[in-house]
């Protein structure tokens, strides 16, 4: 499938046996110029995000993520699993939406994080087509809490 680099290709029986398994990213960093540019694109310019001096006078000490970035890692994420399998004959995969989304802790400029990927549930909801559910968690290097927990659900088209 274009755009995706998958080490292996597994049968629709082994990824259900894969249910309850975590695989983690490799870790990114969160650039100033990729919030500026999330900005621009979403029209969210609020000072907290691109105002690294005033940002400075809040209780972040800084410019944070929109947390509508930090979700929108998700794929670039996934794409850094190294061992995350792609299920044999998938001609696409789209998001269908998420059970539950919580910004817990802001991510600063600069900061790393990773994901951190749980298959909670992988079932057909009809011939050729899966509901895939995972418990996503994106983890900021250092820090106690997470900067984001969600249950994501993607269908698969075979």
């Amino acid at each position: 499938m274009e755009g995706y680099s998958p080490v292996t290709t597994i049968t629709v029986a082994a990824m259900r046996d894969r249910i309850g398994t975590e695989t983690v990213s490799d870790w990114i960093t969160v650039t100033q110029a990729m919030i500026d540019g999330f900005a621009e694109a979403t029209g969210d310019r609020q000072f907290i995000h691109v105002d690294p001096a005033r940002a400075a006078q809040t209780p972040f000490g800084g410019t944070i993520a929109h947390g509508f970035l930090t979700l929108s890692l998700m794929p670039q994420l996934a794409e850094k699993v190294a061992d995350a399998p792609v299920v044999q004959g998938m001609r696409m995969a789209v998001n269908y939406g998420g059970n539950s989304v919580r910004f817990v802790t802001p991510v600063r400029s600069g900061a790393r994080v990773r994901g951190r990927f749980h298959l909670a549930a992988f079932d057909e909801k009809r011939p050729g087509q899966y509901q895939q559910v995972t418990d996503f968690t994106v983890e900021i290097e250092g820090a106690d809490t997470p900067a984001l927990v969600a249950q994501w659900i993607t269908l698969i088209y075979l």
